[in-house]
């Protein structure tokens, strides 16, 4: 007799599964909010872009040309930048809609590590350019957002994504053997 022992080992989602249970769900949901403020701020930053005149101009207060050629000289990479400034309207839009899928497929979880590499390389450009020249090195986000990008390249997008969603109808169908399904 084992007086109130439990004895099985599986835990629910739904009851919480006492501490064990609870930690699994807290892991299964840690990157969510992280998904989810990324791919919101990425959308957004794309649509700001794409939806003001002065960015997407080559010359003119806060145009894309003049942000570039202010940078070019403090940049890490001034190569990076002459090849922006050889078309700064095209460069503009090639980052705002870059931004804008990134941010689409981080926020629904479509192909979720690419998404989240594409956010990664972006971050990293935007870091070697524009912010490069930061003092000290913190007050520039995009090395933040660099490093925010990494846990979602490594881990995809584990729920709520359409990634998940495409990995559990896989399971079901590579799951049936003679009209049995394993789970």
């Amino acid at each position: 007799m084992t007086h109130g022992m439990r004895t099985d080992t599986q835990s629910s989602y739904v009851d919480g599964g006492g501490r064990d249970g609870w930690r699994e769900t807290a892991t299964r949901y840690a990157l969510l909010p992280l998904r989810i403020f990324l791919g919101v701020t990425f959308i957004y930053a794309g649509i700001d872009k794409l939806t003001n005149s002065a960015f997407l101009s080559d010359s003119g207060s806060g145009s894309i040309g003049d942000l570039m050629r202010s940078v070019r000289d403090s940049s890490a990479i001034p190569a990076l930048v002459d090849l922006a400034l050889k078309s700064p309207v095209g460069f503009g839009y090639a980052i705002a809609l870059g931004e804008l899928a990134v941010g689409i497929g981080t926020l629904i979880g479509l192909l979720g590590r690419l998404a989240a590499l594409g956010g990664a390389l972006i971050s990293l450009s935007l870091w070697l350019t524009v912010s490069w020249a930061s003092d000290p090195y913190y007050y520039g986000n995009d090395l933040i957002y660099l490093m925010a990008w990494l846990p979602l390249v490594l881990a995809g997008a584990s729920v709520f994504s359409l990634d998940a969603l495409w990995r559990a109808r896989r399971g079901q169908r590579g799951g049936q053997r003679g009209g049995e399904y394993r789970y």
